[in-house]
């Protein structure tokens, strides 16, 4: 994180960011959706803070991070630049119970609820001057030991949890999908709009968070509205 901007090679960042783009256009367009309809998470972890201000002086908003000390420490470092004022911050590790009262402080979005009690914990914690914080419950659509997330039979007891929080603004969900699975993404969707049909009080939910570098084109044809890209864009991490 001690990279300085006028060492980040600018034109091999923006023009993999903009290769990202034009291949959610294109993937966007065979699907038979409007480009706008997907958001792209610039997943920044392990990347410095001017690599996020080059993108953000771009147009890009939404950036993704998984380690909370460092994404504070790059939050401090960007507040001071002009084009970063409207950059979305979306957490995207894991919960520790310690580590709540931050996220819910220094984040617009935590995409990896998975229990009742961190939901909880930031919902108390989120700030009353601030906007309620959206939050995606992590499904663990396969039920890997090594991963983390609410099983699909857990979901609908989670969501009318979450529901009666007033500081946080339920939205919809996330998954890491086992590398053989070919249908997790499709499975997800039907979850995700059978709650929509079974919580019409649900006003925002409106986002399914699953497609990386790897599967973006195949997450957007099963219906996801955002992507989580980081070594496309960034390239690999240290």
């Amino acid at each position: 994180m001690n990279k300085s901007e006028n060492n980040i090679d600018q034109p091999g960042l923006i023009e993999n960011w903009r290769q990202v783009c034009t291949q959610m256009s294109q993937a966007c367009d065979h699907a038979g959706q409007q480009a706008k309809s997907v958001t792209l998470l610039a997943v920044s972890k392990t990347k410095p803070a001017d690599m996020i201000a080059v993108l953000a002086q771009q147009g890009q908003r939404h950036f993704g991070e998984n380690y909370l000390q460092e994404a504070i420490e790059k939050m401090n470092t960007l507040t001071s630049k002009p084009e970063s004022q409207d950059i979305v911050w979306h957490y995207i590790g894991s919960i520790q119970r310690n580590k709540t009262r931050d996220i819910a402080e220094n984040f617009d979005w935590v995409q990896t609820v998975e229990r009742d009690i961190i939901a909880k914990r930031l919902n108390d914690q989120r700030p009353a001057e601030l906007p309620p914080l959206n939050v995606l419950i992590q499904l663990n659509i396969d039920n890997e030991e090594s991963k983390s997330g609410c099983l699909p039979d857990q979901l609908s007891e989670l969501i009318a949890t979450i529901k009666g929080y007033e500081r946080l603004e339920l939205r919809g969900l996330m998954i890491i999908p086992a590398k053989a699975d070919t249908d997790a993404f499709s499975r997800t969707k039907q979850l995700f709009e059978m709650v929509k049909q079974n919580h019409p009080e649900i006003n925002a939910w409106d986002t399914l968070s699953m497609g990386m570098s790897g599967d973006m084109k195949e997450a957007i044809a099963d219906g996801s509205t955002m992507v989580r890209v980081g070594t496309a864009i960034f390239g690999a991490r240290s």
